[in-house]
């Protein structure tokens, strides 16, 4: 699970870094051309969340799954959300390495990972062991 644990550290360390570049870009208005107000917010949101989720799942705190998971389908929702009409014009947006795909499986790893992970730091309301 430990593998888990990093790969949840660099999925949401490389968010945070894409959101300070996003930032850095367009300012606090970086995401107005495409995201609706509670989109940029939560956006905006992220640079604080991404980085308490490196710190907790790298101290491994059973607290950290949970809202790794909540954040991973709310970035990804929101993600799909403002890239629907590129996507609907065309699909194959969705073969790139940067962007959707990414994101979407990143999600899916966080998911599918939830409970084995909270029953290895003994989050899970079992303890079976912890690192």
């Amino acid at each position: 699970m430990r593998g888990a644990l990093a790969l949840y550290g660099i999925g949401f360390f490389q968010g945070a870094c894409w959101h300070i570049v996003d930032l850095a870009r367009g300012g606090i208005h970086g995401y107005a051309p495409f995201a609706p107000l509670p989109l940029r917010v939560f956006f905006a949101c992220l640079l604080v969340l991404d980085p308490l989720l490196v710190v907790l799942v790298g101290r491994v705190r059973p607290a950290g799954v949970p809202l790794a998971g909540g954040v991973m389908v709310l970035d990804t929702a929101a993600n799909w959300i403002v890239n629907w009409p590129q996507v609907h014009r065309d699909p194959a947006l969705l073969l790139r390495p940067v962007g959707l795909l990414p994101i979407t499986l990143f999600c899916v790893f966080v998911l599918a990972t939830q409970v084995p992970l909270l029953r290895a730091i003994g989050g899970g309301g079992r303890t079976q062991g912890r690192y």
